[in-house]
């Protein structure tokens, strides 16, 4: 039977959930740190050991060249920083990594991000750059928030998350639940 990972944004934990049937393939338990905690289901990481060239008729099943090199991109930067030291991360990896995702997404940072990613870079303090850029990054890039597009807010969105959020990675719950505890 399928065990089940769910993230809570609110706990930034990840939790494992044993399924005794596949009528819970569907379902979102509730989270055992609290019932008040959202939960976002996973896509766990697994290997592959052989690839079936099957034809689909539409082309968006399969997703695009772009979507594959991104996500091969994506897994090799995940690999690389991997050992990332969450609860004290290297500003200096920290920075390499802010500059990677913009590299992938293709997007120019703006000027406030590019200097604190160069100041990351550096050596400095992350909190203290935090502290100092975390207004800077609020605002938006031009005058009108409707002149920007939403092509752009969601790059620039993406780019925040991951300095302001994404900073440490998630904690690993190791206890294995049993879904049908925490289902309604």
């Amino acid at each position: 039977m399928p065990i089940y990972e769910f993230y809570s944004p609110d706990t930034h934990r990840i939790y494992s959930f044993y399924a005794r049937s596949l009528a819970y393939a569907d379902k979102t338990p509730r989270c055992p740190d609290g019932p008040q905690y959202r939960m976002q289901k996973m896509i766990s990481p697994f290997a592959v050991v052989g690839r079936a060239k099957e034809k689909t008729e539409s082309p968006s099943a399969t997703g695009t060249a772009d979507d594959a090199r991104m996500d091969a991109a994506l897994q090799a930067m995940e690999r690389e920083f991997a050992g990332m030291d969450t609860e004290n991360p290297d500003p200096r990896q920290l920075g390499r990594m802010m500059r990677r995702m913009a590299e992938l997404t293709g997007e120019k940072m703006p000027a406030e991000l590019e200097e604190m990613t160069r100041r990351l870079e550096a050596g400095e303090d992350p909190e203290k750059l935090e502290a100092e850029y975390g207004d800077a990054l609020e605002e938006p890039e031009t005058e009108s928030p409707t002149e920007a597009s939403q092509e752009d807010e969601t790059k620039k969105a993406r780019l925040k998350s991951l300095l302001l959020r994404r900073r440490r990675a998630p904690t690993r719950d190791t206890t294995l639940y049993d879904m049908a505890d925490y289902v309604k």
